[in-house]
C-alpha cells in the first residue's frame, strides 16, 4: 500500500511538473518563456563566436599553430554541438539571416525577430570582448574582411552565395516534407565547415551578420561591414524563394518546431515506459 501511494504521489508530481513547467516551456506562444529562448540565443552565439573569431585571433597570437583548415572547420563543429544541445530550446538560429529566413518562410513569428537579433548581436559582442584581453590581440583578427586583391563587391557575392547554401540546408532539413530532427545538425555543421574550406580565402566565410558584428564592435573596425550584413541577408532571401519553389509556402508543423524550439518532453503515467 505504501509503495502504491508513493507511486501515485510521484505520478501527481510529474503531472504537476509537466503542466506547470514543461508544457509552458514548450509553448512557443507563451511570453513568459521567451527569456529562456533569448538566453539560449545569447549563449549559443557567444559559443559560436568564441570559436569562429577565436581561431583567427589564436592564429595571430600563435603563428603557425592553427591552420586555416582548422580555423574554418571548428565553427561547423561548434554549431553542430550547439544545435544538438539547445536546438530544442530556441531553434539555435545564432544568426540574424537565419532568423529572418525562418520568418520569411512563415515558420517564425515576426514579433519575436527583433529580440532574437539583439540577443545574437549581444552574444557575439560578449565573446569578442572576452577574447580580446584573453588572447591579447585585436578582435579584428577574428573578424571578416575582403581578401587583398578582391573588391568588397566580390566578397559580397561570395557571402551571398555561401549563405544561400547555408540557409537552403537549414530550411530543407527543417521542413515538414523532410524533417531530419537533430540529425540536421550534421548537415548544417558539415556545410559550414565545407563552405569555410573553399570560400574563406575571399570573404572569410562569415554567412552571419552577428558573427562579424561582435569582433568589429570590440575592435571598433567596421571596415566593409556592409558586405557581411547585405551578403548574408541577400543569400537568405534567395534561399527562401527557392524553398518556396521546391516545397511551397512554410515548412509545416515540424518546420515551425525547428525554427522556434521544441523541448519535446512528455511525462507518462506510473509504470509507463
Amino acid at each position: 500500500m505504501d509503495e502504491q501511494q508513493s507511486r501515485e504521489t510521484r505520478w501527481r508530481f510529474e503531472r504537476w511538473f509537466e503542466v506547470e513547467v514543461v508544457r509552458p516551456m514548450a509553448d512557443f506562444e507563451n511570453p513568459r518563456q521567451e527569456w529562456r529562448r533569448l538566453v539560449s540565443e545569447v549563449y549559443g552565439t557567444f559559443l559560436l563566436v568564441i570559436v569562429a573569431a577565436g581561431g583567427g585571433m589564436m592564429s595571430q597570437a600563435f603563428p603557425g599553430v592553427i591552420s586555416r583548415s582548422a580555423a574554418v572547420v571548428a565553427p561547423g563543429l561548434m554549431v553542430m554541438g550547439i544545435i544538438l544541445f539547445m536546438g530544442k530550446i530556441s531553434g539555435a538560429h545564432l544568426n540574424p539571416a537565419v532568423t529572418l529566413a525562418f520568418s520569411l518562410r512563415g515558420d517564425f513569428p515576426w514579433r519575436r525577430v527583433p529580440a532574437y537579433i539583439v540577443a545574437q548581436l549581444a552574444g557575439a559582442t560578449a565573446a569578442a570582448l572576452l577574447l580580446q584581453p584573453l588572447i591579447g590581440v585585436s578582435a579584428s583578427y577574428g573578424s571578416n574582411y575582403p581578401a587583398d586583391g578582391f573588391t568588397a563587391f566580390q566578397a559580397f557575392l561570395m557571402e551571398a552565395l555561401l549563405t544561400l547554401g547555408l540557409v537552403s540546408v537549414i530550411l530543407g532539413t527543417a521542413s515538414g516534407a523532410q524533417n531530419l530532427g537533430v540529425i540536421g545538425a550534421i548537415g548544417v555543421g558539415g556545410y559550414i565547415a565545407l563552405a569555410g574550406l573553399w570560400g574563406s580565402p575571399i570573404s572569410g566565410t562569415s554567412m552571419n551578420p552577428a558573427r562579424t558584428f561582435g569582433p568589429d564592435l570590440a575592435s571598433l573596425d567596421f571596415r566593409d561591414y556592409w558586405v557581411y550584413l547585405a551578403g548574408p541577408l541577400a543569400g537568405a532571401a534567395v534561399a527562401v524563394i527557392l524553398a518556396f519553389v521546391l516545397r511551397g509556402y512554410g515548412g509545416g508543423r515540424s518546420g515551425s518546431a525547428a525554427a522556434q524550439g521544441d523541448l519535446d518532453t512528455e511525462v507518462g503515467r506510473p509504470g509507463q515506459a
